[in-house]
């Protein structure tokens, strides 16, 4: 018979340290195949900062509201790309994608409707490597969530160490 303990952060372990709870998943360590996927989500997280970045050096920066958040996204994009790849837990690859898929968003509003003033096009430099590349990242980050969420459903957690 197992003896139930509570953790720092709250989680129900047992005695052979296996996480009970809701949160398991997000603290789960990472298998082989989720370490592979959030080390190339990071990559391709740091792909589309320095396309992002690069866009607000050679002009984007004189855009109103635009070239703050071209920036904002390079600086914020390589933070979560170091979180994604140290970590390499559910939770990061979760804010990667889910960062992926708004910049995937604010580059197609501003091409079809326009973004505070400012529309754009899928011709504009690296527009399209910007749409793939980031395209790419939602997909991979998603497989490491969805990978890493099954996992520790079907074989359970340990707390990490």
């Amino acid at each position: 018979m197992s003896t139930l303990q509570q953790s720092a952060i709250g989680a129900t372990t047992t005695a052979t340290g296996r996480i009970r709870g809701w949160w398991a998943p997000l603290v789960a360590p990472p298998s082989p195949v989720s370490t592979v996927l959030c080390l190339v989500g990071g990559v391709l997280l740091v792909v589309s900062s320095v396309i992002h970045l690069h866009l607000w050096s050679t002009g984007y920066r004189h855009i109103p509201t635009i070239g703050p958040l071209f920036l904002l996204q390079g600086i914020v994009g390589i933070v979560l790309a170091l979180l994604v790849g140290v970590t390499r837990r559910v939770w990061a690859a979760l804010l990667g994608a889910l960062f992926a898929a708004s910049t995937i968003g604010g580059l197609l509003l501003s091409v079809e409707v326009g973004l505070f003033g400012f529309k754009d096009s899928l011709s504009a430099p690296d527009a399209t490597l910007s749409l793939v590349v980031e395209s790419a990242a939602l997909v991979v980050l998603a497989a490491a969530v969805l990978l890493g969420s099954h996992r520790t459903h079907a074989v359970g957690s340990r707390l990490p160490a």
